[in-house]
């Protein structure tokens, strides 16, 4: 067991934390709002650090999981960020999905520090964080960060090495802008049927047992096919920014990506329309009132 430090506590990162505490590591977490922070640390025997530099100082490994580029910008290189600090780990992870560029910059800078930093997002919602079942990928060559070994074994149930850095936040943008191609088909084909007569609750049986079916279809069918009743489990607004970072890298590597721009312009409707916080899913209630 050894001293983990947590940075990020929203929806995915406060199940990835308990998951630490429960597989006995010493977790210190933090969080932008501190006292979310010190909650989490009530509540599972855990310790709230009141800086990314002092949660450093405390652990052996630390952990993130932030929502965006700005985020981790913050966290890593703000006046009193992961990289300002003296001592402490040596050995840093991202989990979160980010640009290509920004874990390059980290992998840079941490490099430069003679520290090791791995861009490791994982694939699975919520269900999967709070199970501890989430798909790892990670910008490196396996073995070459043994410390990450028993934190990853205690978040996911596999981790796929991709041999470099920035390739872990590469293959996340891959695997996102699928998941979020079929998430608008899948409104548009439950739009087409429903209109065409057959009850929504019907075709969404008849989807999940085709050649279709995909595991992102039955672990969303709640939210499907009544998304006010349950917690929303990944914004409108984080699709967007998915999509967002998956056309920028393709047009940094010279390549073109139609469905992709499809999505996004779709994605950015939803948004302008006020579907922003509400829950992926949601575009299906925005498809049936008319995609403009």
């Amino acid at each position: 067991m050894m001293r983990v430090g947590f940075a990020g506590l929203g929806r995915m990162g406060v199940r990835m934390a308990a998951n630490l505490v429960t597989a006995g590591h010493t977790v210190t977490v933090w969080n932008r709002t501190g006292e979310k922070a010190e909650a989490f640390a009530r509540d599972h025997n855990a310790e709230s650090a009141p800086s990314p530099s002092e949660l450093r100082a405390r652990s052996d490994v630390v952990i993130t999981m932030l929502a965006d580029d700005a985020a981790v910008e913050a966290v890593y290189f703000g006046s009193d960020g992961l990289l300002t600090g003296p001592g402490g780990a040596s050995v840093f992870a991202e989990m979160g999905t980010i640009s290509v560029q920004s874990a390059a910059r980290i992998h840079e800078a941490m490099a430069d520090a003679g520290l090791s930093f791995v861009d490791a997002p994982v694939s699975g919602a919520t269900k999967a964080a709070q199970d501890a079942q989430l798909l790892i990928m990670a910008g490196a060559e396996d073995k070459s960060v043994p410390l990450l070994d028993a934190p990853f074994e205690a978040l996911g149930k596999r981790t796929i090495w991709l041999g470099g850095p920035g390739r872990g936040a590469a293959m996340k943008l891959g695997v996102n802008m699928l998941l979020h191609g079929l998430n608008h088909s899948l409104a548009e084909a439950l739009t087409l049927v429903s209109d065409a007569g057959i009850a929504t609750e019907t075709a969404y049986e008849v989807i999940e047992n085709s050649a279709a079916a995909a595991p992102f279809i039955s672990y969303r069918k709640g939210l499907y096919l009544d998304e006010e009743a349950h917690d929303v489990s990944f914004t409108v607004a984080l699709a967007r920014k998915d999509v967002g970072l998956a056309l920028d890298l393709a047009r940094s590597l010279g390549i073109t990506l139609p469905q992709a721009d499809l999505n996004e312009a779709m994605l950015t409707a939803a948004c302008e329309a006020g579907y922003d916080a509400r829950d992926m899913a949601s575009v299906l209630s925005f498809v049936r009132k008319g995609f403009k």
